[in-house]
């Protein structure tokens, strides 16, 4: 029986155009809000056209010596050119790049996670230590 875990890819997002970027501090402050940007297609651009997009990213942090992540942040995208006229007609394209804060307490990891309407399920991951 294939499981999810199964089907999450991961690269390095410089040589992979799918794989999600996470960009934030590596040391955070205590009880400060951090900014987190996540990216598909930083270093290699990515596809936006109505066959060949990424339909969604997803943002989970899970804080050191705890078993399960806390969901901070999950963005749609929803414009990849498709209109009434036919697929890639419209003008109108969105770009799959999202950023958010939150505050911890903890050292922990970030956690991205991507859909590719034709690739599939990526993910990444990035440790950050709270000072």
């Amino acid at each position: 029986m294939t499981e999810l875990k199964d089907l999450l890819q991961s690269a390095d997002w410089k040589k992979e155009k799918h794989a999600p970027v996470i960009e934030s501090p590596e040391k955070i402050t205590k009880g400060e809000a951090v900014s987190v940007k996540a990216s598909v297609g930083k270093e290699i651009a990515h596809p936006n056209m109505t066959a060949h997009h990424i339909r969604w990213i997803e943002i989970y942090f899970l804080p050191a010596g705890e078993k399960f992540p806390y969901q901070i942040g999950k963005f749609e995208f929803t414009s990849h050119g498709e209109s009434g006229q036919g697929a890639d007609t419209s003008t109108v394209y969105t770009a799959p790049e999202v950023s958010l804060k939150f505050k911890t307490e903890k050292s922990g990891t970030i956690l991205a996670s991507s859909y590719c309407s034709i690739h599939g399920l990526w993910q990444s991951s990035k440790l950050v230590t709270v000072e």
